[in-house]
């Protein structure tokens, strides 16, 4: 998700070595000291930025304003780890060196990472402060969450994925979104006269959708009150700003908005009658067996950044993925309806074609964007949820194997960043092994 690069700065970090930004990092540990010394301290300005973000995304209530979704139920246990070895399963990099599986993640800025196969954990490996038991930021991971709950009210026929999300939101009306059918705003393709920018402080991504959304950080956005603002939170942008594009219809493009996911979650909460977070809880948290409760941060009106702002634990990240791996069923009980799951690896040419006429995906390995999904190989049911500064959970079917590791680059974005490459490259090979 671009929602929350900041600007060149970040960029210029993703060209700097790993090795050297790692030992920079250990002399620039965030949080040193009690109280932090000023260099070290984690601010809403700086936690994006490498070496704070190494604290802020795994303590990401601190920075943000967060609200939770309890565990529920007894905890379905993860059997393992059963193959430690495999931290030293040997992958050929982007340049063709061989180094092991747990290389390839550390020297990537991974704060941690995990292997199932089955229901099985073969694997796991956590660097630095991070442990099984901390929680980190998903970022836009939380769109496919997103996705899976929304597929639950498809099921049950209370929305027409063909319908505008303006039949279910009237305050759409006259915006960009009313022109567009609900399954557009599922792949991205709804060709709105809005894009994320990070160095124009003119532009309406700079001074509302940023504050508004209150995962970045802009002078004096916090102390706002709502009644002196006509953009407030999140839900007032997508009504009173977001426009159509003239020149593109919806359909024809794939145009990676966070926006899209902002309303996503606005339907569900509008079409359920429940708080966002309260139907994960209820239709999703509750039913995976969770270790830990998981919270997501909110937007300056406290209403979820459904875009991403969801936070657990690696192995409740594991466990999502396991459900979805296995048409919606976890533990022997169904969670997701499989008609959706399956939905979602149907992909059509016109979902290929718009990846590949987007310049900025074209050399990547994705094959297409569907359903808040990023799709490696649809026939082999290997796709991913992707979030920025290095979030995955990588589900591949036909090896029945699921993989979860969460970063903390300094690059954002997961276009053309050889951080995210490595990582991705590594468990596409681990997973074919796996599949033999």
């Amino acid at each position: 998700m671009r929602v929350f690069q900041r600007c060149l700065p970040v960029i210029i970090w993703a060209l700097v070595s790993g090795n050297t930004i790692a030992a920079e990092a250990k002399n620039n540990k965030p949080m040193q000291g009690v109280p932090p010394t000023r260099d070290s301290q984690v601010t809403m300005k700086n936690y994006r930025d490498y070496p704070a973000n190494r604290w802020a995304f795994r303590n990401a209530g601190a920075p943000l304003n967060v609200v939770m979704i309890p565990r529920e139920g007894q905890i379905v246990p993860l059997p393992g780890p059963t193959a430690p070895q495999l931290g030293q399963f040997e992958i050929t990099d982007l340049a063709g060196n061989q180094l092991e599986f747990d290389a390839a993640f550390e020297s990537s800025y991974a704060d941690g990472v995990a292997v199932v196969q089955g229901s099985t954990l073969l694997h796991e490996t956590y660097f630095g402060d991070f442990s099984q038991h901390a929680q980190h930021i998903w970022f836009s991971m939380s769109k496919s969450l997103a996705s899976a709950a929304f597929g639950l009210l498809v099921a049950e026929d209370r929305v027409d994925l063909q319908a505008s999300p303006a039949d279910y939101i009237p305050e759409l009306a006259g915006s960009g979104f009313e022109r567009v059918t609900i399954q557009q705003v599922l792949d991205h393709a709804t060709s709105l006269d809005f894009h994320e920018t990070y160095t124009n402080p003119d532009s309406d991504f700079f001074r509302y959708y940023a504050p508004a959304l209150n995962l970045g950080w802009l002078p004096g956005s916090a102390d706002l009150q709502p009644e002196a603002a006509e953009i407030y939170g999140v839900h007032d942008f997508l009504g009173r700003f977001i426009k159509a594009d003239p020149a593109r219809s919806p359909g024809d493009n794939f145009d990676y908005n966070s926006s899209n996911a902002d309303l996503l979650g606005w339907l569900i909460a509008r079409i359920s009658g429940q708080p966002f977070q309260d139907y994960i809880q209820q239709n999703i948290w509750a039913k995976l067996g969770a270790e830990h409760d998981a919270y997501i941060a909110v937007d300056r009106a406290y209403m979820p950044a459904v875009t991403g702002g969801m936070n657990s634990t690696l192995r409740d990240a594991l466990r999502f993925g396991i459900m979805i791996k296995d048409r919606g069923v976890f533990n022997g009980q169904k969670v997701i309806p499989a008609s959706w799951i399956d939905q979602t690896l149907q992909v059509s040419e016109r979902l290929e074609t718009n990846m590949r006429n987007n310049s900025k995906y074209q050399a990547d390995a994705w094959q297409a964007y569907h359903n808040m999904w990023w799709i490696l190989d649809a026939e082999a049911g290997e796709y991913c949820a992707v979030g920025i500064h290095g979030q995955v959970i990588y589900i591949n079917r036909k090896a029945d194997t699921v993989m979860a590791w969460f970063s903390s680059q300094p690059g954002a974005s997961a276009a053309n960043n050889p951080d995210f490459r490595v990582k991705l490259n590594a468990a596409r090979q681990l997973a074919a092994s796996l599949g033999q």
